[in-house]
């Protein structure tokens, strides 16, 4: 039986931050998680040919703040910001709380874990070979700038009878290492076979923190 730790919780606290910051108890907890997934399925949906990564939130005592990172900021934005101030208001009617809205651009959607998922989806439900989708992803990752990348389809691929797993990788990606800076993503192509699910492995280095200060040695 395989023992698998997402690769994101995994370096939680270590080189990566929280993407919901907020604390509460008890019930209270329960309710804002119930709201923060609503308010992760609205955006998603408000914007699905907008290439949304991933969503920030952090709530103060009467303001939640949402921050969308996207490689089209042009659409989520909308001309003269239309469609962002619509996102907003059925925000606050969700929330009941005053919503701020900042979104930020991904300069390198090719290197985004998530995006490339998407992509190879897309791909897949356009009845594209998996391998031609892996392998034309990893090489777009790659002249980016990734130092690995490794990207694995599991269902009915090809439309065989039976269920089976195929990978594909380039460089290194060392999964166990903690300063690692590896981005991971998930996604499901839904064709007529069946699921089909994407994970993608992106490894863009190392995270070197500040080197620990000197301790005093006392010597008796």
């Amino acid at each position: 039986m395989g023992r698998k730790v997402h690769p994101l919780g995994f370096r939680l606290k270590v080189i990566r931050d929280w993407d919901a910051r907020w604390f509460a108890e008890g019930q209270q907890y329960a309710d804002l998680l119930h709201e923060d997934l609503a308010i992760r399925k609205l955006v998603r949906q408000q914007g699905p040919r907008a290439a949304i990564s991933r969503l920030e939130i952090e709530r103060f005592p009467n303001q939640v703040q949402i921050t969308i990172w996207t490689a089209k900021p042009g659409v989520v934005i909308g001309r003269k910001g239309v469609a962002v101030k619509d996102l907003r208001q059925r925000l606050e009617e969700l929330s009941g709380k005053r919503v701020r809205v900042e979104v930020e651009e991904i300069e390198k959607p090719d290197l985004d874990a998530y995006l490339v998922a998407e992509n190879i989806v897309s791909q897949l439900e356009r009845r594209i070979s998996h391998g031609r989708a892996m392998k034309r992803a990893i090489g777009q990752a790659m002249r980016q700038g990734a130092k690995g990348i490794k990207i694995q389809c599991s269902g009915r691929l090809g439309g065989r009878e039976m269920a089976r797993t195929d990978w594909q990788m380039e460089g290194r990606v060392p999964r166990n290492t903690l300063r690692a800076d590896i981005d991971y993503g998930l996604a499901e192509a839904l064709t007529g076979f069946g699921r089909i699910g994407v994970k993608v492995w992106v490894y863009k280095g190392e995270v070197l923190g500040d080197k620990p200060e000197p301790r005093d040695v006392y010597v008796s």
